[in-house]
This record gives structure tokens, C-alpha cells and sequence, in this order.
């Protein structure tokens, strides 16, 4: 079995850290009431947004810690791996796509954060392995059933986004929450398995 280094360890963590932190200190620093039950994410990085500057950096740090995350997690199969990779890189293309003044659209911000969301729901189910000696977080049951939450989630906050749901916001972030979460649940439990 492949060893996690530490900092993969580290890096996992980080992400859903970068993120969740920096979306509830984008929202306090807006200078309006933001609601993040029907708002999203997003609109904390848009270019209308007060110190937008601080949830593009969360994405940004957030898409850096996927990366090397998915370099780390060396006991999945490489084919998880990749998905979550390219998850990672669309975060940043996220990040890098910001979303201008309503009610105009970007077609790469929506590109990029719906290849997010997928990769970062799917990557799972690409993730596990078999034998006696696999980390409890990749043995097939798990990592399928895992993937499946996560798709279900970010299926809720497709249909959010386009219904116009007054609960889009909850929706983004709880998928977007545990997409994050996650990849550190794994990565602990396989750096634990093979140290």
C-alpha cells in the first residue's frame, strides 16, 4: 500500500477550512446583510462584491489544497485521482472566472464551477480499491456509497440553481461543504493506515 505523505494530510484539511472560513468572512465583511441560506457562494467573489478579494482567495487556496491532494493520495486509483485533480483545477479556474455584475452571466464561470462540483462529486466512485489491506474510506461500499451522497447533493444544488430556490445557497454549501470535507476524511484514514 502507497504511503500518504503528511502534507497531503495537512493539505486535505485545509481545503474545507479555506473554504467554509472564507465564505463566513466574506459574508461579514459585505456591507449589506448577506444571506447565505439563499445566496451564493459565488456572489462573495463577484466583481460587485465588498473585499471580494477574500473568497477568491479561499477558492483559490481551496482548488491549491485539492491539487495536492489528489498528488497525495497515492493508496486510491489513479483514475480518482485525476477526477479529483481536474475537480481541483476547475476550482481554481473558479477562482481566476469571477462572476460580473448582475444580470449578466459568465459562461467560464459556470463552466468551471460545474466542473467542480462534478469531479468533486464523482471522484469517489472512481477512488476505490479492493483487497484486505485498503483504508476503510476506499473500500468500495464506502467510496460508493460516499459518491453517491455526494452526487446527491450536488444534484439538490443543480436543481437550486436552476429553479431559483430560495434555499440555493444551503444547497451550494452543504455540497460544496462535504465535497471538501471528504477528500480529507480519506486521506486521514489512509496516511493512518499506512504510517
Amino acid at each position: 500500500m502507497a504511503r500518504v505523505p503528511i502534507w497531503g494530510v495537512v493539505a486535505s484539511a485545509a481545503a474545507p477550512v479555506l473554504l467554509i472560513g472564507g465564505w463566513t468572512l466574506a459574508a461579514a465583511l459585505q456591507p449589506r446583510a448577506f444571506d447565505s441560506v439563499s445566496e451564493s457562494i459565488s456572489a462573495l467573489a463577484g466583481r460587485d462584491a465588498s473585499h471580494r478579494w477574500v473568497m477568491t482567495a479561499a477558492i483559490l487556496a481551496t482548488g491549491l489544497c485539492q491539487l495536492l491532494t489528489a498528488f497525495a493520495l497515492r493508496p486510491a486509483r489513479l483514475a480518482g485521482r485525476v477526477v479529483l485533480f481536474v475537480g481541483g483545477l476547475c476550482t481554481c479556474l473558479v477562482a481566476l472566472n469571477p462572476l460580473p455584475p448582475a444580470p449578466q452571466a459568465s459562461t467560464g464561470h459556470a463552466v468551471f464551477a460545474t466542473g467542480t462540483f462534478l469531479c468533486l462529486a464523482a471522484w469517489p466512485l472512481a477512488s476505490w480499491r479492493a483487497g484486505h489491506d485498503v483504508s476503510w474510506a476506499l473500500r468500495r461500499a464506502v467510496a460508493v456509497t460516499a459518491g453517491c451522497l455526494l452526487v446527491s447533493l450536488t444534484a439538490w444544488f443543480f436543481v437550486a440553481s436552476l429553479t431559483d430556490s430560495d434555499l440555493l445557497g444551503l444547497a451550494e454549501r452543504a455540497a460544496a461543504g462535504t465535497q471538501n470535507v471528504w477528500p480529507f476524511v480519506v486521506t486521514l484514514g489512509a496516511w493512518r493506515q499506512t504510517r
